[in-house]
């Protein structure tokens, strides 16, 4: 696809404490340990990159962040150009006193009594994807299989064609890793998505089904229709939040089980041991947490010691936050039974993801068939897999051994 360009191009990274870049190529497969030489020096990392910007990188300062409404906003939920356009998705964008009602609007469809049916369903489909992988003995475990399982979860929920999978992947890719650093391309995003969710709302609201989409469609919150612009924000949450976040996690969890058969042979024994199954999920959402999200500062404050002022950006690392030893025992390692294991992968306050028990059932499945169907698989050249920059941050390509 060739599109307008507006991109502002931008030399590499050499000091991560003044001059970070989440786009950085370096940024992906060396997140972690970029997160980690910065708290050595300092609790909070800036740039000029995309104007003012500010990186927190302990527990204590992402906390601060995320539960402070007053003085940093939500309309901005990534980092990128001051200039770039964008738009409302509800309630992951919308401030006090409006959030509470979308929030209270849309949680009930991710709650544990909606998700947990849909866990036979997940579990065949992990299957038919493995078994298409026919008799190789290779793989790409994220092209093949993690990328497909949160797009066929998010289909099932909004009623929507799963056919259209690349097209979703595609807007994910482009306003993640293009749209901050171009302002055509995020408009162009923007234009796509709302064509297709429009289209697709103005049908369900004339022949409304049992999905999300439908709900939506006739969304109100406190008598009052919700307007048409806060809808489309809705649907282009489900997707953008919904698909490359869990994809993400997935293959991380992949990409690290393949490197330990010690961990792995702990799972296939213990396949019913549900304890052993929600530790070792956890641990990886802990350690690999995917989402870094944003904030724009509206008021003049201090965050570990450092002045902010309106205007500037503030990216919520809740991946750093999970690396940080005083909020951890033994941080830096992957302990797959760990018990005590408050982490913030989704999020803290306000805004903790509404999806978790989606991910969270998601990502266990996941794993669990691709255990069962390859317990001697192997990451055997873990330098061979590509990680994505930016706000969501996971493997892309993924190459393993099944040595079935």
């Amino acid at each position: 696809m060739a599109y307008e360009v507006d991109s502002v191009e931008l030399p590499p990274v050499t000091d991560w404490v003044n001059d970070w870049d989440w786009l950085d190529d370096q940024w992906g497969a060396n997140a972690i340990e970029i997160w980690n030489s910065v708290r050595q020096e300092c609790p909070m990392a800036s740039t000029e990159r995309y104007g003012r910007a500010h990186m927190p990188v302990t527990m204590e300062a992402v906390q601060a962040v995320a539960q402070d409404t007053e003085n940093f906003s939500s309309i901005w939920v990534n980092v990128a150009r001051p200039d770039s356009p964008r738009s409302p998705a509800p309630p992951i964008t919308s401030d006090p006193p409006d959030h509470r009602g979308h929030r209270r609007l849309l949680l009930p469809a991710f709650s544990p009594k909606m998700i947990a049916p849909m866990e036979a369903d997940m579990r065949e489909f992990c299957r038919g994807l493995i078994a298409d992988l026919g008799d190789s003995n290779t793989a790409d475990a994220a092209e093949q299989y993690a990328q497909h399982i949160p797009v066929h979860g998010i289909c099932q929920l909004l009623g929507i064609p799963e056919d259209d999978a690349d097209m979703f992947r595609d807007w994910i890719f482009r306003n993640f890793q293009l749209g901050p650093r171009d302002n055509a391309v995020r408009e162009q995003v923007r234009v796509e998505m709302d064509a297709y969710f429009g289209e697709l709302l103005e049908d369900r609201q004339a022949n409304p089904t049992d999905d999300l989409t439908s709900f939506i469609a006739h969304a109100e919150i406190d008598g009052q229709e919700v307007d048409w612009t806060l809808k489309l924000g809705y649907m282009k949450l489900m997707i953008v939040a919904g698909i490359d976040t869990t994809w993400s996690a997935i293959g991380s969890g992949l990409w690290h089980l393949g490197q330990h058969p010690d961990e792995v042979a702990q799972l296939v024994a213990a396949d019913n041991d549900d304890m052993l199954w929600q530790n070792a999920v956890e641990e990886v959402l802990r350690f690999y947490a995917p989402v870094t999200m944003a904030r724009k500062v509206i008021g003049e404050t201090e965050i570990a010691g450092c002045p902010v002022k309106p205007g500037d950006q503030m990216l919520l690392t809740f991946p750093a936050a999970n690396h940080d030893p005083e909020a951890f025992e033994n941080s830096e390692e992957f302990i797959l039974d760990r018990e005590r294991n408050r982490h913030v992968a989704f999020g803290l306050g306000i805004h903790r993801c509404l999806g978790s028990n989606l991910a969270r059932m998601e990502l266990t499945v996941a794993l669990q068939e691709w255990l069962r169907a390859f317990p001697n698989y192997a990451v055997e050249v873990p330098e061979e897999t590509t990680w994505a920059n930016g706000q969501i941050r996971g493997p892309r390509k993924l190459p393993v051994k099944l040595n079935r």
